[in-house]
């Protein structure tokens, strides 16, 4: 009976700690160094970067965890979808939703208390620092009270900035240094982010108008939404033409722009079905495109 518990524990866990979102994180992460060393020509410790990723993923699990557990009731609501309506872990294995609170609260502590190693050790730079708690507080700000920021209307502002910003920001200085021109070149992919959530609230809008959850989703109408995703899609697209050449190299706008076709894609479809893969997809292709061309850039 008790390896069966906790069979079903881990198993809650592995699910709700979303596997493939880590993935992308990871990713973007990837993204801020290789942007760092193609840049700055700054030499790549990997020391410093095994250290900046072995203290982000378990705030990545904390957060995951955190948003698992504000949104049962959300997700119990929901028909789900690869891409939103959450891992529906509580309800897939009869485990006590205070599992992930307290799952979340351990993995929290364990990437700060890594992080802070880290900086007292002299391989995390105190901007590193900054932006990592940064990361952290925003990541549960986002789901829990008593900010919960999702619920008020301004989630999809916060994860769009955490994501698309905050975190390949972090990337960057675990090796390098922030500056203006390392944040301009991330804000079409931040915007992109904008896109993708509009996108993936849409088909939980009803459960979360019924448990008081206040997204964009909630407050706007169809025609609204379709309206902002155009407006954010197009500055993600003029903002890219406007920096290439300045701080977007050539090759990192072409490796963008194969994110194109799925960016309009998801603006033809949005409201109009209940998956957000066209906008997910638009995000993932122009993280993935954008780190290996960065990191082609970085070796070369």
């Amino acid at each position: 009976m008790r390896t069966a518990i906790v069979g079903r524990q881990f198993r809650a866990l592995w699910l709700a700690a979303r596997p493939s979102q880590v993935a992308l994180i990871a990713l973007v992460y990837a993204h801020g160094v290789g942007m760092a060393r193609a840049l700055t020509a700054t030499a790549v410790s990997w020391p410093a970067v095994a250290v900046g990723g072995a203290a982000l993923l378990p705030v990545a699990l904390g957060v995951h965890y955190a948003n698992e557990y504000a949104d049962v009731e959300t997700d119990r609501m929901t028909e789900r979808t690869p891409f939103s309506g959450g891992s529906g872990a509580v309800e897939r294995t009869g485990v006590r939703r205070e599992l992930l609170a307290r799952a979340a609260g351990v993995a929290t502590v364990v990437g700060i208390a890594g992080a802070v190693a880290g900086w007292w050790s002299g391989m995390v730079s105190p901007t590193a620092l900054v932006l990592f708690v940064a990361i952290a507080v925003a990541g549960l700000a986002y789901s829990l009270p008593p900010a919960a920021l999702v619920r008020r209307g301004v989630g999809e502002l916060t994860n769009a900035a955490l994501g698309g910003t905050l975190l390949p920001m972090y990337g960057v200085a675990v090796v390098g240094r922030v500056s203006p021109t390392t944040v301009l070149a991330v804000v079409p992919f931040t915007v992109l982010v904008g896109c993708n959530l509009l996108s993936t609230h849409w088909p939980d809008r009803q459960a979360d108008a019924a448990v008081g959850k206040r997204t964009l989703a909630v407050r706007w109408s169809a025609p609204e939404l379709r309206r902002a995703y155009w407006l954010l899609a197009s500055v993600a697209v003029l903002l890219t033409i406007g920096l290439a050449g300045r701080v977007l190299p050539v090759p990192v706008v072409a490796a963008q722009s194969l994110a194109l076709p799925s960016l309009v894609w998801g603006g033809v479809v949005l409201t109009r079905q209940r998956s957000p893969f066209p906008a997910v997809s638009a995000m993932v292709l122009h993280a993935g495109a954008s780190t290996a061309a960065w990191w082609w850039l970085a070796l070369s």
